[in-house]
Formats: structure tokens, C-alpha cells, sequence
């Protein structure tokens, strides 16, 4: 009698309707995977994980609200047996550290190809940790950068990371309070913390932080 081979149960988290299909799409056309859910925001993500139980969630971790980072934490505090695989489109050393520390067990770029996806969902799904080669490369270059006090915006917390990346990204105060889903002024008290935390005293500067350490990017 032949064993029969059960199916890696996969769902998908990301704000771009066409990022989330696509990767659908491609994972349709695999043997032994199956998408059971699409999903749109982190706080959708947490009430999937819980109803459909996934063996894997490929969680966006830039989008609105509560965030992938957020996300991935409730998730594994709620259901710990559920993979996280983070995909971004950065591939500085900062993301993929925060992430690992918040319960993901991977972290991949949305450059990636269709072999390091179907790599990392299978070493993934049997216990491993997979993060992205180009990554991975780039972590393992930062342990040897000039600076050995390492990066000041490892400093801040996830959400202040989270208004610094879109301060960077030349977002207005009302883009960043809508995507949040917080009023300006929360926004602007973000900025004031960030500021102090690092010393600056202006958007300018945290963009030179940003390059000078290279942990922070421009898109999601």
C-alpha cells in the first residue's frame, strides 16, 4: 500500500493583489502544495492562521496596520506549530535579524525565483531555517563593517522602524498615519521618538543613517 504524501498547505499575505496571485499561480503548477488562503493585512493573516492552520504563511512584511513583523509575533505566540517565510523587496541585514527574532523561520526577497520559493517551503516545512542567498550573503557581510557597534537604527522598536522606512521612502505624514492607520499626530510622535533615539534632528539625516548603515530601502 503506497503512503500517502500530505500536502504543504500554503497561505499567502500581501497588500498587492497582483504579488499575491502571481505567487498563487506559481505554486498551483506544484505537486504536493496547495494555496489555501489569500490574504490582504497582518490582522487578516492572524484570524487565517487560526481558522485554516497552514503549515506555512508567506507573510509581506511591509503593509498596512499591524505589519508582517506584527503579524509573524502573534501568529507564532497564537499558533506556534505555523511557519512564517517573510518576503521583501530589501535585502539589508536588519529585516531578515528582526523577523528571525519575531518567530519567522525564513526570509526571502520578492526578486526570488520559482526554485529557492519551492527550496525554501520545503526546508521550511521540515524545520529549517531558510533565508535568501543574496541575503544571507549580505548578513553575513555585515558582521565585518567598519563601524563593530553595528547599526543605531537596530535601536528602534518595530513600529518606529516601520515610520522610519516610510520617512525614507519620501512618505508625507498623512501617507505614513493612513498606511499605519494612525492619526498624523501619532505619526509625528513616532518621528519625534525616532529623532531622539538617533540623535538627528531631520528627515535628511535619517536618510544618510539609512545609506551610511544600509538598512533601510526604497520599496516594499
Amino acid at each position: 500500500m503506497s503512503k500517502v504524501v500530505p500536502l504543504l498547505k500554503i497561505l499567502i499575505v500581501d497588500d498587492h493583489d497582483m504579488v499575491s496571485q502571481g505567487i498563487s499561480r506559481v505554486l498551483q503548477d506544484v505537486s504536493g502544495v496547495t494555496v489555501v488562503g489569500i490574504v490582504h493585512s497582518g490582522e487578516e493573516a492572524i484570524v487565517q492562521s487560526r481558522l485554516l492552520l497552514p503549515d506555512i504563511v508567506l507573510m509581506d512584511v511591509h503593509m498596512p496596520g499591524i505589519g508582517g513583523l506584527g503579524a509573524t509575533k502573534e501568529i507564532k505566540r497564537l499558533t506556534p506549530k505555523v511557519k512564517v517565510i517573510a518576503l521583501s523587496a530589501l535585502e539589508d541585514s536588519l529585516y531578515p535579524v528582526k523577523l528571525l527574532e519575531a518567530g519567522a523561520s525564513g526570509y526571502l526577497t520578492k526578486g526570488t525565483n520559482t526554485d529557492e520559493l519551492l527550496e525554501a517551503l520545503h526546508a521550511v516545512h521540515k524545520g529549517e531555517r531558510y533565508i535568501a542567498k543574496s541575503v544571507a550573503q549580505k548578513m553575513a557581510l555585515a558582521k565585518y563593517t567598519i563601524d563593530s557597534k553595528g547599526s543605531p537604527l537596530e535601536t528602534l522598536s518595530d513600529r518606529e522602524l516601520q515610520v522610519a522606512q516610510m520617512i525614507v521612502d519620501c512618505k508625507r505624514s498623512t501617507e505614513i498615519a493612513e498606511h499605519l492607520n494612525v492619526s498624523p499626530k501619532t505619526v509625528s510622535t513616532y518621528r519625534t521618538r525616532i529623532f531622539s533615539k538617533l540623535n538627528i534632528e531631520s528627515d535628511v539625516e535619517l536618510i544618510h543613517l539609512a545609506v551610511r548603515y544600509n538598512v533601510l530601502g526604497m520599496g516594499s
